[in-house]
């Protein structure tokens, strides 16, 4: 358009709230994530525990019978603390599994292909970009984590009547605050090593291996100097010490529970430092 016409105007139209533009990030991302079959198929395998532990429920409250002629079998059937324990160590298994597939497709295609410049250039910030980018697992994570179970403590509390409710809703506030955590611990590390490393398989088989290999010289160091702080390159002997905390039960790796959130905010503060130093609108390239 020829500028001596002067009939270029600026927009004039309404603009997106400030609050909710790091939404964008994770509605074209979802747009991208759930063409993948193998994605879809994962999800559905996600749910089959769920809906076991809600069977289980069930048969609990409905085969009384059970528990009279055997009470062996009354106690196998209980349903408390434990029983969320079990779901929390069986989701989030699956929770660290769906991080390494999604994960090192979040940020690495923006570092490789300098797309950085093109988000910053705009009224969007460096804490928007990392926000909508962790959102995409937020929001995956807590369908197959904290949603699944407070659903079961709401089948398990309808079944079980108010006293039980009035008793055990601490078991509620553990299941969120629990799966939560770990779900902001995954999203963290995975977006820091989708940054770093731009090969996606890579990328994939790094987040695996920060829990298996901490893991692994974890275990090395507990024989090798008859010590239990070993666990403490373990993220997730960490968690599960921060599981036992909030679910009231000693998990018995000799870890207080201190040293677990206090490594865990470690390590998120190392994920975050990590992640400022690639998102940013420049490079220097020496």
């Amino acid at each position: 358009m020829a500028v001596y016409k002067r009939t270029y105007k600026g927009y004039a139209g309404a603009l997106t709230p400030e609050w909710s533009r790091f939404t964008i990030l994770p509605r074209y991302s979802y747009a991208r994530l759930f063409q993948s079959k193998f994605l879809l198929m994962f999800l559905a395998a996600c749910a089959i525990y769920p809906i076991g532990a809600a069977g289980f429920i069930y048969i609990a409250h409905n085969v009384s019978f059970l528990k009279a002629l055997n009470p062996a079998a009354g106690d196998f059937l209980e349903v408390n603390e434990k029983f969320f324990v079990y779901f929390c160590n069986f989701q989030g298994a699956m929770a660290y599994l769906l991080t390494a597939v999604v994960g090192p497709s979040l940020v690495s295609p923006d570092v490789t292909n300098g797309a950085m410049p093109l988000y910053l250039c705009r009224p969007f910030t460096r804490s928007e970009y990392v926000l909508g980018r962790m959102t995409v697992l937020l929001y995956l994570l807590a369908w197959i984590t904290w949603i699944p179970g407070l659903i079961l403590f709401g089948i398990q509390a309808d079944m079980a009547g108010w006293d039980w409710t009035k008793d055990h809703f601490w078991i509620a506030w553990a299941l969120f605050a629990g799966l939560f955590v770990w779900s902001v611990v995954l999203s963290l590390i995975a977006l820091a090593i989708s940054a770093w490393v731009r090969w996606k398989v890579a990328a994939g088989g790094l987040i695996l291996g920060v829990f298996f290999l901490g893991a692994g010289f974890g275990a090395v160091i507990n024989n090798v100097m008859r010590t239990k702080n070993g666990a403490l390159i373990d993220i997730v002997q960490m968690m599960a010490t921060a599981w036992g905390q909030l679910f009231r039960y000693d998990s018995g790796n000799g870890i207080s529970a201190t040293q677990a959130w206090t490594v865990l905010a470690i390590v998120s503060g190392i994920s975050l430092w990590l992640l400022s130093k690639k998102v940013r609108a420049f490079e220097v390239v020496k």
